[in-house]
């Protein structure tokens, strides 16, 4: 590795071979935005690998961008290439159909020969191995900001061709506020917990709800594509087994949450195809999985990707852990989600998905009005539930006229 200007990193990224070559970026709250300006200036045309991406994205001509989950900074980009995937099985494009020919990374500073991926590890250990079995450009983004975490977040010094030292804070989330009805959904997704288990939480304002309602568990442990700030909340609380090591693949917090994942022991970063293995998942004692969906059917389906028959987001990392959580002994795999939809003034339970499922077959449904224990029913058992316990009373009429005789 060795120290790099702007016209260096523009220099080698236009040697890349074919007229369209395709790189990939650190997505999620960690894309490497001076490097990603400089990609722009500099090719023409290219294909952009990311993840989840959350800020500014280029726009224009010539630059498309292929991701297995949509984040909104690529949203209604029509030179967007979306790639319906389990995340755990994301890595093997590397390899089969869509290799890399450059990885722009955003990392820590060097310390001891390593750099650390620090709130992003997720796909990434994967493109630098194919990029540099290639013989491509691993570039660094380097910066002081960057917490130093360690497991598979590390990579040996002279893994990276060249080093682009920057002084940026790191991005975050804008604040989430959990209202009546996500505390009440939280609290009812609490209950399947136990001590001593493990969890996992996705993203948005259900999950970090359910989080706060954990904080009388005791013991737990984390195993979890994502953490957030209530991972903090548990540590404060006592919630967690402080022998067991937080596993995760990317962080999405506050800067709190960056400054306590610094150089901490408790915290292993993992790469995609571990920290989404399914039975990796199912190896974790009572494993509950609790993920959001914006429908739900009374098939149990779920549709967390698509909003309007228009790609929203993507599978993601949920068909991976609600497999494993429901081989876990002990474990569930848990959809929460509001009963109705204010703004669109529809209820998201639905008689049938039009829209491709994300998941399906989980072990609870819970929103504001109840939990749909639907795990081993008939399919009408699993009908009347989601429309006893979990849809909202302005559509349960419309459901069970929609279901018919299957449900009299």
């Amino acid at each position: 590795m060795r120290p790099a200007s702007e016209s260096d990193v523009a220099g080698r990224l236009a040697a890349l071979p074919g007229g369209e070559p395709r790189v990939v970026v650190s997505g999620n709250f960690a894309a490497p935005l001076e490097l990603l300006r400089i990609l722009e200036a500099t090719l023409p045309r290219v294909r952009a690998f990311t993840l989840n991406i959350q800020g500014h994205w280029p726009r224009r001509d010539g630059f498309l961008t292929e991701t297995p989950f949509v984040g909104p900074g690529v949203r209604g980009d029509p030179a967007m290439v979306y790639l319906p995937m389990r995340l755990s099985l994301v890595p093997r494009l590397f390899e089969t159909s869509r290799p890399p020919d450059a990885v722009l990374l955003h990392t820590s500073m060097p310390r001891d020969g390593k750099l650390s991926l620090g709130i992003e590890v997720n796909i990434l250990p994967a493109a630098v191995e194919q990029v540099i079995a290639r013989g491509g450009l691993v570039v660094a983004q380097v910066n002081p900001h960057m917490p130093f975490t360690g497991g598979d977040a590390l990579l040996d010094v002279d893994q990276v061709d060249l080093a682009f030292e920057v002084d940026a804070p790191l991005p975050s989330p804008g604040p989430r506020s959990a209202d009546d009805l996500c505390a009440a959904i939280g609290d009812r997704v609490a209950a399947y917990a136990s001590d001593g288990g493990t969890v996992q939480l996705g993203i948005g304002q259900i999950p970090d709800a359910a989080a706060e309602s954990l904080s009388g568990r005791r013991g737990l442990g984390v195993w979890s594509e994502m953490v957030s700030d209530g991972l903090l909340d548990l540590d404060r609380a006592g919630a967690l087994d402080p022998a067991r090591p937080v596993s995760a693949s990317f962080l999405f917090g506050s800067p709190e949450l960056y400054a306590w994942a610094d150089d901490n022991p408790r915290l292993i970063m993992r790469r995609t195809e571990v920290i989404n293995d399914p039975a990796r998942i199912a190896g974790q004692p009572a494993m509950l999985s609790v993920n959001t969906a914006l429908q739900v059917d009374l098939f149990d389906q779920a549709n967390a990707s698509y909003v309007r028959s228009s790609i929203h987001s993507g599978f993601g990392g949920q068909p991976d852990f609600v497999a494993g959580a429901l081989h876990s002994a002990g474990g569930h795999a848990i959809v929460a989600l509001r009963s109705w939809h204010d703004r669109s003034g529809t209820s998201t339970i639905v008689p049938r998905l039009v829209d491709p499922a994300t998941s399906f077959q989980h072990s609870v449904i819970v929103t504001e009005q109840g939990s749909a224990e639907v795990f081993g029913k008939s399919n009408v058992e699993q009908a009347q539930l989601l429309i006893d316990r979990a849809a909202d009373p302005r559509a349960r009429d419309m459901l069970r006229d929609a279901a018919g005789p299957t449900i009299a």
